[in-house]
């Protein structure tokens, strides 16, 4: 009888914080793969709102249950930390063309680095290809309605998180401490 190797693909993310289109593309990549690794990363090109452990237990409890899902920090190169986790994929969901030609770039220099791994591209569903982390921030930020962008837990973790930061930008303004309001 054959031995049945497990499929792992790695499916990258700033998840900052994790949308229903982060919950589609990782539940796509579930029914295509034995297991999911869900690499939680620091994008050095952006302020993150929440820490790597805060989306690590989102995107956790998005899932629960599901054991095939792993949620781990990832730190270096990805092509690297896949390869001492043995897997096959990286998952990349495209929201728009547009997505597509830095992803392409991700892809090649993965695979230069690593030719065992190969990068799959999903594409999101229509209802999904407008919603970024970073466009659901900035909306919720300025009073925008996102609650049907993210998972519920998600979207009361962002309010909080949110009023919080207000709460502290007020109490830095010079005159809005003097005043006492």
């Amino acid at each position: 009888m054959p031995i049945q190797s497990t499929r792992l693909a790695i499916c990258p993310g700033s998840f900052d914080p994790l949308t229903l289109g982060h919950v589609a593309i990782i539940s796509r990549a579930l029914s295509l793969f034995d297991r999911v690794v869900i690499a939680v990363s620091v994008n050095i090109r952006k302020q993150p709102l929440f820490t790597l452990d805060e989306r690590a237990a989102m995107i956790r409890a998005s899932f629960p249950g599901e054991t095939r899902i792993e949620v781990e920090q990832l730190t270096g190169l990805l092509a690297e930390w896949g390869r001492t986790r043995g897997a096959v994929a990286i998952v990349k969901g495209l929201r728009a063309a547009s997505d597509f030609e830095y992803e392409l770039q991700m892809a090649q220099m993965n695979r230069h680095l690593n030719p065992e791994l190969d990068t799959l591209f999903l594409p999101t569903e229509a209802g999904n290809s407008f919603v970024s982390s970073s466009l659901v921030k900035e909306v919720a930020a300025l009073g925008g309605d996102v609650q049907a962008l993210v998972p519920p837990h998600v979207h009361a973790v962002l309010m909080v998180r949110l009023a919080e930061r207000a709460a502290s930008a007020l109490r830095a303004m010079p005159e809005v401490a003097e005043s006492g309001a």
